[in-house]
């Protein structure tokens, strides 16, 4: 029996949907209604909001049955290099994490370029020129700040959640209590009419509407801490995913029945144009300073933890080892922590748009796709795998996400999936190399 410290299973149903819907609720609706309100073209935009729904859910499953089967620290980069051992899955692993130093910049830039977008409501001198430039000087404070023991880090990252719930809040508060049910639906002549059009807006929608339910897996990550995750994993990613989509469709809603749907589409910081238009320039301004510290909340904290993926897979062995350097006094991963960092400051150089489409479409190849894929074969060639949770209906659930996420790819844009491949391919260069430079014993291990 090993003597290794174990975690403690405390946590149950209640309080695996209440971390979850904690981690996914954010920045996103504040810098999103406008586009998922464009892309098309008024309020039919929420049927994008019902299929990224439907795909988390179906993609829970797939999270759920991996966590439950793989348990402990790793999360994908383990259920990847797992279910492709028998093929190649160190690359995949290796892939996963290369992809993320991507995808994880490019998901944190979108919040500071989302909150300096706000903060030209109070100062609509600044030009795109200068809100690319303050936010890549955001990034380059926000390395500054986590250059500190996590303990401080953890403090500002309380307080600053705090203020992303009240600011949520009181944005749903108002809008319902400006509500005009005739504003809310004012749907164009033929919207619903079937055609190539149609399609391709509902999976631009659908693509911001996933952006903002990012985060339904992530109490797969606390496996050891669960109690029946079997149990709790499938039911706290439905209830959460359903839960935070509700708070999304409400707060979409609320704005749309205060504003006409054509002002919201052009707007970048049209929670602050609704609250100028109900309660006056004022109210708008102590709203938008909310905004702009709920939009760092969320930015802050994932700085902190996507720094530490990349930090985990080097020190397995998996990644380039300088990044499982720590900082030899306040003990962080300062190399991770500046790569991350970094290339968080170059993304925001980018527009809004392309940023999101980027940040999901450059995770969807290897991850996504790569763990649906993963879950076959490792039914596959390993049926004797434990497994608690068995995927409900299967394989339903893996091709309804399967299906789903490959739309969301073909509708990122011919940018956003360039910049993804071109990624991967020097990424699987780079792995070549790096085993080509370890012994054949560490390549293999």
């Amino acid at each position: 029996m090993s003597n290794k410290p174990q975690l403690e299973r405390s946590l149950g149903l209640i309080h695996a949907t209440a971390s979850n819907m904690a981690t996914m609720v954010g920045i996103g609706p504040f810098i999103t209604i406008p586009l998922i309100i464009s892309a098309m073209g008024g309020p039919q935009a929420m049927l994008g909001w019902a299929v990224g729904a439907i795909i988390a859910i179906s993609d829970g499953q797939v999270w759920a049955e991996l966590s439950t089967s793989l348990p402990g620290e790793g999360g994908s980069y383990i259920y990847l290099r797992e279910a492709y051992k028998k093929y190649f899955g160190r690359l995949a692993a290796f892939l996963f994490i290369w992809t993320f130093l991507l995808s994880g910049p490019l998901e944190i830039a979108s919040g500071f370029v989302g909150m300096v977008q706000y903060a030209s409501f109070i100062w609509p001198f600044l030009n795109e020129t200068n809100i690319r430039i303050l936010a890549f000087g955001v990034g380059i404070l926000t390395i500054i700040l986590h250059y500190n023991r996590v303990k401080f880090v953890g403090a500002v990252t309380v307080f600053l959640w705090i203020v992303m719930l009240i600011t949520v809040s009181i944005t749903i508060f108002v809008g319902l209590t400006h509500f005009h049910v005739k504003d809310a639906f004012v749907f164009t002549n033929g919207w619903f009419s079937f055609s190539w059009g149609f399609v391709a807006g509902l999976g631009s929608a659908t693509l911001i509407a996933m952006y903002d339910l990012m985060g339904y897996y992530n109490i797969c990550y606390l496996e050891e801490e669960v109690k029946r995750p079997e149990y709790v994993f499938p039911r706290a990613i439905i209830f959460s995913v359903i839960g935070v989509t509700l708070i999304y469709a409400v707060m979409n809603i609320s704005i749309l029945a205060t504003m006409p749907w054509q002002e919201i589409a052009k707007s970048t910081h049209v929670a602050s144009d609704m609250f100028n238009k109900t309660l006056g320039k004022n109210a708008a301004v102590v709203l938008t300073v909310l905004v702009i510290i709920t939009a760092y909340g969320s930015t802050y904290s994932l700085m902190m933890s996507y720094s530490r993926l990349p930090f985990a897979a080097a020190r397995d062995g998996f990644f380039f080892k300088w990044l499982g350097e720590t900082h030899p006094k306040k003990h962080f991963p300062h190399f991770s922590l500046l790569t991350v960092g970094l290339m968080t400051c170059v993304a925001s150089l980018f527009n809004l748009d392309f940023i999101i489409a980027a940040s999901l479409s450059s995770r969807i190849l290897i991850q996504f796709l790569g763990q649906i894929i993963g879950l076959t074969l490792l039914r596959k060639n390993q049926p004797g795998l434990k497994r608690p949770f068995k995927m409900w209906l299967y394989p339903i659930p893996s091709i309804i996400a399967f299906i789903g996420f490959s739309f969301i790819f073909i509708s990122s844009g011919f940018e956003a999936i360039g910049l993804g491949i071109v990624w991967m391919i020097i990424g699987v260069v780079l792995y070549f190399k790096w085993t080509g430079n370890r012994s054949p014993k560490a390549a293999t291990a």
